[in-house]
């Protein structure tokens, strides 16, 4: 059986920003083409979506209530808050668990895909935890100037495999990567050193 993969699945404006800094996400309100950036295929092949608080606390105030949080009952949702006491919701699950023991126990279930919604603090997480798979980034022809950025700030030095690009009659381009992983890189062969040139 196929390991179910973690995907990162967002908009991102054309500077690298997920929403404003106060969350909204204004800028989004566009028209779309016709098929919606592909939305749709990438809805039925997951059954599963992880929310960081933050994140889950923006989309109540945008009216998804309950436990299908406007994606349907067959979608099973995760919150993940450093005080699950604090919320009554009865149809979501709060989480407050080791990263990697979550994402472990996740992926041993039978299921689909699971999309990560975000925002910027639980990416990182599952980042630095190495337990996202893939990105699927749709870049926004829009600067926003300031905001809440796609991976909250950290040191960090991941390299990622370009797997596709897609242009759309917008100005929207899909950019879709996979992380990659210590040890599939150590399968590589090793390439000659290049000088680095350094530009200030």
């Amino acid at each position: 059986m196929e390991q179910r993969k973690i995907i990162v699945y967002i908009s991102t404006s054309a500077d690298g920003y997920i929403a404003r800094p106060d969350g909204n996400v204004d800028w989004l309100n566009r028209p779309m083409p016709k098929g919606g950036y592909g939305m749709g295929v990438f809805f039925r092949s997951i059954d599963t979506i992880l929310w960081g608080r933050k994140t889950y606390e923006m989309a109540l105030g945008f009216g998804q209530e309950g436990g299908s949080m406007g994606y349907g009952g067959k979608i099973k949702n995760y919150i993940f808050t450093s005080n699950p006491k604090k919320f009554v919701d009865s149809e979501v699950e709060f989480v407050n668990e080791p990263i990697k023991e979550f994402a472990k126990r996740l992926r041993a279930q039978a299921g689909k895909n699971i999309w990560m919604m975000g925002g910027g603090g639980i990416i990182a997480s599952f980042l630095d935890a190495a337990e996202l798979d893939e990105f699927v980034i749709h870049v926004i022809p829009t600067f926003i100037g300031e905001g809440i950025p796609l991976i909250e700030p950290r040191h960090r030095l991941l390299p990622l495999k370009l797997l596709s690009v897609r242009d759309y009659p917008d100005g929207v381009v899909r950019l879709h990567y996979k992380v990659e992983r210590e040890s599939e890189k150590q399968l590589k062969p090793a390439k000659r050193a290049r000088r680095t040139i350094k530009a200030w």
